[in-house]
């Protein structure tokens, strides 16, 4: 029972570090990547859907990004998505190609960005340690119907510290890579 709640934690865990790894993914430097746009949806036929479904992004150059539809009427409200989302995009529609430049960040745009960065951090950490927290619940209730003795759940409550101490240190390493990479000009 105490190995399937560590095991478990240390899942939930994995997948809170995977989940802010990608959140970085999504901070955008000042090189073009597809995985930008991954979370903007475009209105299709009445249904929102991810760009990637509705045209197919590719890189056309180190600082541009290229969107083309699968259909032409489609190009407008892909264009439109683009622009509107929050990721302060420009872009410009040559035929049935739509081309996404990223503009060059700013000094005052990159600390913003290390804000940002920090924060979805912090809120990392806080997932693990609500993991954490759960953890402990189970082995108190497990305690509590005598399941386990008062020494198996101790161990086991410092076997779950140090599996969080293990994911906020790589949390913090993985900050301090992007903030570097923010950085890099």
């Amino acid at each position: 029972m105490i190995a399937d709640i560590k095991k478990t934690a240390e899942q939930k865990m994995n997948k809170s570090l995977e989940t802010l790894k990608a959140d970085f993914g999504k901070v955008r430097t000042g090189r073009a990547h597809t995985g930008i746009l991954d979370h903007v949806t475009v209105e299709y036929y009445g249904s929102p859907m991810a760009i990637n479904q509705v045209a197919s992004v590719t890189l056309i150059d180190a600082r541009t990004i290229g969107v083309q539809p699968f259909e032409k009427n489609m190009i407008g409200p892909v264009e439109r998505a683009i622009r509107d989302s929050d990721l302060g995009l420009n872009p410009a529609s040559q035929g049935n190609l739509i081309r996404v430049p990223m503009p060059m960040l700013t000094e005052e745009r990159r600390r913003d960005l290390i804000k940002v960065v920090r924060g979805e951090t912090e809120n990392g950490k806080v997932a693990v340690r609500n993991i954490r927290r759960d953890a402990n619940e189970h082995l108190k209730k497990l305690l509590k119907d005598k399941s386990i003795s008062e020494d198996d759940e101790r161990r086991a409550q410092d076997d779950i510290q140090k599996l969080t101490d293990r994911f906020v240190a790589e949390m913090d390493k993985a900050l301090q890579v992007k903030e570097a990479d923010l950085m890099a000009v």
